[in-house]
């Protein structure tokens, strides 16, 4: 699951950052409404963290345009701000929900996870092909009634592959969905991640394989009899 944290206080966005990893998201980080707009027209979002107080832009002038880009991404505001009347004006602009500062990490990762539930229905519903059943909600992915037990890379290439079965995904795709913008790349991690999730479901007994397409991509497909 991939998150835009636009926030412009930059420890404040670490701690976010990290906390959100540990829990198995995979975090974008930008620090003004400029970048937040190019981030959400170039990349397909499974929610996005919006600060109100930006140093280019009102956040909350924001949230109009982002909704053009991306009109069922949950949107979460996390600001300072906590007059009602700014939480009743985020809300009636198109956010999904409102967490004041200070806030519990523990409390973000819940709302997060609860507006992701409430939204497009391909975030929240269990996704079932061949042998796997996978539930991005709960964090869980299965082949028959063995569990899968994946690393929060390998879950997002499962799920991305899921929602796109017998489908090319180009390298580049692959590695946009999963990786951040920070994330530092060797040439060969596409190909060790998908060896390594090949290999868990390959033990686990899986029907599914998936297929690498020797300069083309990657797909998943089932395995016949």
């Amino acid at each position: 699951m991939r998150v835009l944290l636009v926030e412009d206080n930059g420890k404040l966005a670490a701690v976010t950052h990290d906390a959100m990893r540990a829990h198995g998201f995979t975090v974008d980080h930008v620090s003004n409404a400029h970048d937040a707009e190019e981030a959400v027209a170039t990349v397909e979002y499974d929610s996005i963290i919006l600060d109100l107080g930006l140093p280019d832009r009102d956040g909350l002038t924001l949230i109009e345009p982002l909704r053009k880009i991306a009109p069922s991404t949950p949107l979460l505001i996390l600001t300072a701000r906590d007059a009602s009347s700014s939480i009743i004006d985020a809300l009636d602009s198109g956010a999904d929900d409102y967490l004041c500062k200070p806030f519990v990490m523990g409390v973000l990762i819940s709302r997060l996870r609860a507006i992701m539930r409430r939204g497009e229905p391909r975030h929240g519903t269990i996704l079932e092909l061949g042998d796997v059943t996978f539930d991005p909600s709960q964090y869980s992915a299965s082949v028959g009634e063995t569990p899968l037990s994946l690393s929060r890379r390998e879950f997002a290439a499962l799920h991305l592959f899921l929602r796109r079965p017998n489908h090319v995904l180009s390298k580049a795709e692959v590695e946009e969905a999963i990786y951040g913008f920070d994330d530092e790349l060797s040439s060969n991690a596409i190909e060790v991640l998908l060896h390594r999730l090949r290999k868990k479901l390959q033990a686990a007994g899986s029907v599914l394989y998936i297929h690498n397409m020797r300069g083309i991509g990657y797909m998943l497909m089932e395995k016949r009899p």
